[in-house]
């Protein structure tokens, strides 16, 4: 059974895209094949990738705007297994009129339930609430949340669960969220306290996974490779495959009907 991540957090700079990119390629240890999507319209994830924005004919936009199908526009990557959804510019024009379509926010979890080839479906969201972000969560099954140890970011964390409560009630009442902390710097005295204050105040909502910082990460991109491929030894490298793994036990414990989470 395929299962659906969304990555989203309404402030930029936390992490989103590196994390869709480096989770998506340390699951393909035990996958068949995995989907990344780009819904940013500043397509990041589909750059780091080694895709130019400006020269693709079909892109995530064409799946809003004119209802084409997932397996129109996807591409493969250097990643034998990964595929991607790419995004241009094109996206936000998308954003601009989806709203205006009668049942808009189930545009994407109609061309997702197509995609059922994949073992894992992974949504890079804009750092922004709005429609596309809606209509990620809304086809997914899981929201990740990745967020700083640093006050603005942890304070943006409240924005996203305000959405996931709309959410809930109008779309997706089945939808769930794990926060991720990134970017740590274990030598801080903050980051130390405001994780420790994230994580009594979630408790089991938030990874145990930590990613810290690692200036690898900043560099894979620019080689057109996931970490996993870019530096596999590097401590990143490990932290999320720690984190694909957690993903993993999460995802097939959330499918028990018998089992809750938050």
């Amino acid at each position: 059974m395929t299962y659906v991540v969304a990555v989203a957090n309404e402030k930029g700079g936390v992490a989103k895209t590196t994390t869709a990119l480096s989770l998506g390629a340390a699951l393909m240890k035990d996958a068949r094949a995995i989907l990344l999507i780009d819904l940013d319209p500043q397509a990041n994830l589909t750059m780091s990738l080694g895709f130019q924005p400006s020269g693709l004919q079909r892109t995530i936009a064409d799946v809003f705007l004119v209802d084409e199908s997932l397996a129109a526009i996807c591409r493969e990557t250097r990643v034998a297994g990964l595929v991607l959804a790419p995004a241009n510019h094109d996206l936000a024009m998308a954003e601009r009129y989806i709203d205006v379509r009668e049942d808009y926010e189930q545009i994407l979890q109609t061309a997702v339930s197509d995609g059922r080839s994949f073992d894992f479906i992974m949504m890079d969201c804009p750092p922004a609430l709005g429609p596309l972000t809606q209509c990620a969560l809304t086809a997914a099954d899981l929201l990740i949340i990745p967020t700083q140890c640093e006050y603005f970011s942890a304070h943006a964390v409240r924005e996203v669960l305000y959405l996931v409560r709309s959410i809930r009630q109008r779309t997706n009442p089945l939808l769930r969220y794990r926060l991720l902390l990134t970017m740590v710097d274990r030598r801080n005295r903050i980051h130390r306290t405001l994780e420790d204050q994230i994580r009594r105040a979630f408790g089991r909502a938030v990874f145990e996974t930590v990613i810290d910082v690692d200036t690898r990460l900043r560099e894979g991109p620019v080689f057109a490779q996931p970490i996993t491929v870019y530096a596999p030894e590097s401590r990143a490298a490990q932290q999320y495959s720690q984190l694909a793994n957690e993903l993993r036990s999460y995802a097939e414990e959330s499918l028990r009907p018998t089992q809750k989470s938050a």
